[in-house]
């Protein structure tokens, strides 16, 4: 199949290249750097240099394509300006979305966000309503970077509307990988009172990518959103009482799969997409919260 990975150069996009390449794909990457002019691995994929916020370029890039996986975006609203993230993301994916329609592309993955129901980077503060988060929670977000996310998925639900195109919404929760397990998950694992509004909850990338190669291949009809996060908890940590020590009686304890359950569900990643994650952070990361010397 041809597929196209926008944001290829970003910690999503190359292991979604990878992966998609692996799976015996054949895969055209794109993204805002630079091309490499010298010659190249006889197995790397087809890259294009495109601004995906330019009609023209997303059009261009898209041609041809049977699939778009598309993981381009400024990751948080934390470092541009609002309006910046908010018109780069949503833009980007407007384009890339009408480019599949029109070129009657068969299948769009959009690398949506943890972030949509809105308690990641609120500028007044609000907790879930429940715990595991999943798909059916409310959706209440004020900042510039989980609105783009959330209009994103708007936008797959109008492209199923008015074509035969088949989307699949990811959103992954906190992408972790060899070089930042230990900067990030390391104060989790050692203390579990850091919660944190991801409640305790992240995904490894090379397990995202496994998503992103079944949801590519996926043959559902319509848009189907779906959480992607690791069933444990970063700690391995009682999540029950990790939630109450840090909320109190503030959010609903649903049931948990496990004690060191995830404070984000992915039952229905499992249900409907059959996708299992391999990877854990104690692959990467002692009892202590620091990298394993063998990993």
């Amino acid at each position: 199949m041809r597929v196209v990975v926008t944001g290829a150069h970003g910690k999503v996009g190359r292991a979604a290249v990878k992966a998609l390449a692996e799976a015996g794909h054949e895969v055209t990457a794109t993204d805002l750097t630079r091309p490499v002019w010298e010659r190249h691995d006889p197995d790397t994929p087809r890259y294009v240099q495109a601004d995906l916020t330019d009609a023209g370029q997303a059009f261009a890039v898209t041609h041809g394509a049977e699939a778009v996986v598309h993981a381009a975006a400024i990751p948080d609203p934390t470092s541009n300006p609002a309006h910046v993230v908010f018109q780069n993301n949503l833009m980007s994916t407007f384009n890339m979305i009408e480019a599949a329609v029109r070129f009657g592309v068969r299948r769009f993955v959009n690398i949506s966000s943890e972030t949509v129901p809105g308690f990641f980077f609120p500028e007044r503060p609000f907790l879930p309503d429940y715990a595991p988060v999943d798909e059916e929670h409310p959706i209440r977000p004020q900042d510039p970077y989980a609105l783009a996310k959330h209009f994103g998925e708007q936008l797959m639900d109008a492209a199923v509307r008015r074509s035969d195109i088949r989307c699949i919404s990811l959103r992954p929760s906190w992408v972790q990988h060899e070089g930042n397990y230990e900067r990030n998950l390391g104060p989790q694992v050692r203390d579990a009172s850091v919660v944190g509004a991801g409640l305790l909850s992240y995904i490894d990338v090379y397990d995202l990518a496994d998503a992103i190669v079944l949801a590519a291949e996926s043959e559902l009809p319509g848009h189907e959103v779906f959480y992607i996060a690791s069933p444990d908890n970063a700690g391995g940590h009682d999540f029950a009482a990790s939630l109450r020590r840090s909320h109190g009686d503030r959010v609903e304890l649903r049931a948990l799969a496990r004690p060191d359950a995830s404070g984000i569900s992915c039952a229905k990643a499992h249900r409907l997409l059959g996708w299992t994650p391999k990877r854990s952070w104690r692959d990467y990361l002692d009892e202590n919260g620091r990298t394993r010397k063998e990993a």
